[in-house]
């Protein structure tokens, strides 16, 4: 039985994964890692705990949903006590990217910014259809419900990425995230990425390659969180088994 800790059990998915948890059976939730107060309950067998070096030395694996400046005192936390992370964050700095690539070195983490197998999916059609159609503009727009913080969405992010690594291009040096007034022609390497917040939009990305006379778009909507939580369980049974290293989901599902 994988003993799990859950960082950031106040937040949407963390509340789904405390539900989903329960039903798994090669799994149990033992620690949640609380920053002030819980305003809901817990199964008496679980350990809510505030102290981040019991938190660790607690869970056998840990999966996180939190925010950029949580996740950075868990990964110092984890680097003096080594444990396989599961990790579903956006938006970090150039620095949180750093210590997180220099923890993978002492533990197995997976990052994604986007647990769904579907995604997972588009991600990879992405990078086929970049470089299949080489002459076609790429416009990418990405959609969420108004509380969510970091805009583009880390999802969108991972999209372009992808999109400008089939053309061989730096996604710094070509993209683009916001138009407004006289600013000449579009440029012919130019990766945009847009941001819509409104509602209570779980999550919609939408890839488009347009050229004269045709386009493509390709989108996923994401209708339930579960799709999240889902993902990072199942990322989760596959990472307690591997080796130290940064995986991504398509490494745990196998999409090459």
């Amino acid at each position: 039985m994988l003993k799990v800790g859950l960082f950031g059990a106040t937040g949407r998915v963390g509340r789904l994964l405390i539900d989903d948890i329960k039903v798994e059976e090669e799994m149990a939730l033992t620690c949640v890692y609380i920053y002030d107060r819980l305003d809901f309950s817990l199964d008496p067998s679980v350990l809510a705990t505030n102290d981040m070096p019991t938190f660790v030395k607690d869970s056998e694996l840990i999966i996180d949903f939190s925010t950029p400046e949580a996740t950075q005192h868990l990964l110092e936390a984890a680097l003096k006590n080594p444990t396989p992370l599961v990790i579903g964050t956006t938006g970090f700095n150039v620095h949180q990217m750093n210590l997180l690539k220099e923890s993978s070195e002492k533990m197995p983490i997976l990052y994604a910014t986007n647990m769904s197998l579907g995604v997972a999916l588009l991600n990879k059609l992405v990078y086929m259809a970049s470089a299949t159609l080489k002459g076609f503009d790429i416009e990418i727009v990405e959609q969420h419900h108004r509380h969510k913080k970091d805009a583009p969405s880390g999802t969108a992010l991972t999209l372009a990425e992808s999109a400008a690594s089939a053309r061989h291009l730096n996604l710094d040096d070509v993209r683009v995230s916001g138009r407004n007034g006289i600013i000449g022609e579009r440029s012919r390497d130019e990766i945009a990425v847009m941001a819509l917040r409104g509602g209570d939009i779980v999550g919609r990305h939408t890839v488009g390659f347009y050229n004269d006379g045709e386009f493509i778009e390709l989108n996923h909507t994401a209708t339930s969180r579960n799709t999240f939580s889902k993902g990072a369980i199942r990322a989760a049974k596959w990472l307690q088994s591997q080796s130290n290293g940064l995986y991504a989901i398509s490494d745990c599902l196998e999409l090459k």
